[in-house]
């Protein structure tokens, strides 16, 4: 069997907020979707996406170049595909559109050998389970105010979640970010676990600052509070603070994760697949994590890892960022805010094709 062609679109998908949210209006989001086709008829799709709008043309363009280099290929050699593509794009050290784009051929990929073997990506990653929990994304943005936070969290309650993550870092005081923090936990109640995201907004100090007045609240982790590149400076945090920190989403390929783990940067390993270089490379992070004895959690695009954090041990959590759940004719099911996996083959979804012909 062989990778026969392949064919791509650009879609614009619509969605309520920025992504640091400056402002809750009505905006979009690009993909590249991707789908192969093997000289028996077999099938598997993936995506990019997730960069600046005014990248998605170039984002296309890699996607498009590297597919090209598959054409022929056997798609069960998924590591060897995977490394291939990477040394053209980068010599082995590749990142940016390059490597989001790797990922949705590797992606593709993996939805193809599970189409083809009959059985779901989450079994053939490792199957260590087939639910798992799931928090609210993508919704409490760091431009709300308290009384902002708190009418969507409850709302968020409401539509079954039973955990969510909120931003901070617009306040220039601290007590207003507290109040915002306060203001959300009085409005979901103790039972429902909060995250906070800073998107590298604090420097140390205040990241341990903010940290120490907000413990009160039960965080179940503080996200990305300094510069991704400062490993030391996040290990300082991580020491200082009970509150797990969670960080790695900013780093690309699967090389920097040592040096993370080794400096004791983070309590929680967040990988973002479009920058880690695909499943491929996703699940060598997660198993590194392992070793480390800490847990892995995802980062955008839940229609894929939610596959990848079910099939490994240290699986803790998986973002549910719906931006680009409108590319596919399924729905993730929902039960007590967890995601349940079915046993369809491969990624158990399609396109909507209403959005590649348009």
């Amino acid at each position: 069997m062989r990778i026969e062609s392949f064919a791509t679109h650009v879609v614009t998908l619509p969605r309520e907020v920025g992504a640091l949210a400056e402002a809750p209006e009505q905006v979009s989001t690009d993909f590249v979707t991707l789908r192969f086709r093997t000289d028996e008829g077999a099938e598997g799709i993936g995506y990019a996406g997730f960069a600046a709008p005014v990248m998605t043309k170039a984002l296309k363009a890699a996607v498009d170049a590297l597919a090209e280099q598959v054409i022929g290929d056997d798609p069960l050699r998924l590591e060897a595909i995977n490394q291939k593509l990477l040394e053209i794009g980068g010599r082995g050290a590749p990142a940016g559109l390059v490597t989001r784009a790797v990922s949705a051929i590797d992606v593709a990929l993996w939805d193809l050998k599970g189409k083809i073997l009959g059985e779901p990506l989450w079994k053939l990653l490792g199957g260590y389970r087939d639910r798992v929990p799931a928090y609210a994304s993508g919704h409490l943005w760091r431009t709300y105010d308290a009384d902002a936070l708190a009418q969507k969290g409850a709302e968020l309650v409401e539509q079954g979640f039973l955990a969510m993550k909120f931003r901070m870092g617009a306040e220039a005081n601290n007590s207003t970010e507290s109040e915002r923090m306060s203001a959300l936990r009085d409005a979901v109640g103790d039972d429902i676990d909060l995250m906070v995201d800073i998107n590298q907004g604090w420097d140390v100090n205040r990241s341990i600052a903010m940290g120490r007045e907000m413990e009160d609240c039960g965080l179940y982790w503080l996200e990305d509070p300094t510069n991704y590149e400062d490993f030391d400076g996040l290990a300082r945090i991580a020491d200082a603070l009970d509150t797990p920190i969670a960080a790695g989403e900013y780093l690309w390929g699967v090389a920097p994760f040592r040096s993370f783990l080794q400096h004791r940067s983070v309590d929680i390993v967040m990988v973002d697949i479009m920058r880690v270089g695909g499943l491929t490379q996703w699940m060598k992070v997660a198993h590194m994590a392992e070793a480390w004895n800490l847990p892995i959690v995802s980062h955008l695009a839940p229609d894929i890892l939610a596959h990848a954090v079910a099939a490994v041990p240290n699986g803790l959590m998986v973002e549910h960022m719906p931006w680009s759940l409108p590319l596919f004719q399924e729905d993730l099911v929902m039960e007590n805010g967890e995601i349940v996996l079915g046993d369809r083959p491969g990624l158990g979804l399609e396109f909507d094709e209403r959005w590649l012909t348009s």
